[in-house]
């Protein structure tokens, strides 16, 4: 094992021996607030330091059955050391897994929900129908997850393609799964509206923000621009004939945020206000991120909506993610939401590039 990783390890096992000895101490019951911190701490340390107890276990095995293979003249008992140290040296393999793999930091946002917006890119019309489609995509695969979509904000063209689609998809590990989708997503086919017969190249960029709670960001009221206007859908045909659609500004960001898809204007400035959370929360983080590079530059890629990240190839029937160099020759069914071998396999490399990083660090 990599030294920066088993100096962290000896650091985190002493911590642990601390904090339990804490929490027998008098003192440390009577005060419940810091009794019940230093429990969850414990709580949390406590996986990482019996997986290190028992390697630590193992590494000591594997030297005795070598000092009993160099000097024991009984071969029955030096085939039995040898046996021994086999098993012990797999299971070494094991546990050093395991370990670097309980060292990566969780993402706080794992658990939330997600606000997912899709907007048409270069290519005009085709551009708007690769959107549609890449919503009824994460719509299935988040219909194979059990989470449900709930549509915020609709941007339709005549032909039934999206200029801009936001909706909220809630469900348990939706932002965990789902946040490596942030990017450029390019299609390569021949439109509908192409007469020639020639193939296109069309884009549509999605974002993955994970919803934020009031608590998570506080939003000061006099920060707001307010504006209501009447809704009208594709075609300019009125959906209302009342001022109900809500444009909310923050001023301090210059973040803009339009919501008209409910007939209350209450309806759609809760949309709205869900919209502009999430957005400022991303700003925010994206800010704190910016200013660690090396961190940042060691995953994925999870959050640039300027980096072109998947290429979906109709001709050829593949999908490819650039960030990974994976390809997939299974196009349809991956657009009918069979997304967990992709998914699978950014989380896995995402996993690797942090367990360098924490190898590297002193």
């Amino acid at each position: 094992m990599e030294r920066a990783i088993e100096s962290r390890l000896e650091k985190i096992a002493e911590k642990f021996k601390e904090i339990e000895e804490s929490l027998g101490k008098p003192e440390v019951i009577a005060d419940q607030k810091k009794f019940q911190a230093l429990a969850r701490e414990h709580k949390e340390l406590q996986p990482i330091y019996e997986a290190y107890m028992e390697y630590k276990k193992a590494k000591k095995g594997i030297e005795e059955a070598v000092e009993i293979i160099e000097t024991a003249e009984d071969e029955e008992f030096v085939e039995l050391a040898k046996e021994e140290k086999k098993e012990l040296e797999r299971r070494v393999e094991e546990l050093e897994s395991q370990l670097k793999k309980l060292l990566i930091p969780k993402d706080p946002n794992d658990e939330k929900n997600v606000i997912l917006e899709i907007r048409a890119g270069a290519g005009g019309e085709e551009a708007a129908l690769f959107a549609q489609e890449l919503f009824r995509m994460y719509s299935r695969y988040a219909e194979k997850k059990g989470w449900k979509v709930e549509i915020l904000s609709l941007n339709e063209t005549g032909l039934g393609g999206f200029k801009e689609v936001i909706a909220m998809i809630s469900g348990k590990g939706a932002y965990s799964r789902l946040k490596y989708e942030s990017g450029v997503h390019r299609v390569q086919r021949i439109p509908v509206t192409e007469s020639g017969g020639r193939i296109h190249t069309s884009t549509a960029t999605v974002a993955i923000l994970p919803e934020a709670e009031e608590v998570d960001i506080e939003i000061n009221e006099n920060d707001l621009k307010i504006d209501t206007y009447r809704s009208s859908g594709a075609g300019g045909q009125h959906v209302n004939t009342t001022d109900s659609a809500v444009r909310i500004t923050h001023i301090p960001t210059g973040i803009v945020v339009t919501c008209s898809n409910e007939r209350s204007q209450i309806q759609n400035r809760i949309k709205a206000m869900k919209i502009l959370r999430a957005r400022l929360k991303e700003l925010y983080e994206r800010q704190q991120k910016e200013k660690m590079d090396s961190a940042r530059r060691s995953q994925v890629g999870t959050g640039d909506r300027s980096e072109k990240i998947r290429t979906y190839n109709f001709p050829e029937g593949r999908v490819t993610d650039h960030r990974i160099k994976l390809t997939l020759y299974n196009l349809q069914e991956f657009l009918d939401g069979e997304l967990d071998e992709m998914i699978d396999a950014l989380a896995a490399a995402e996993q690797e590039k942090k367990i360098e990083a924490l190898a590297r660090e002193e």
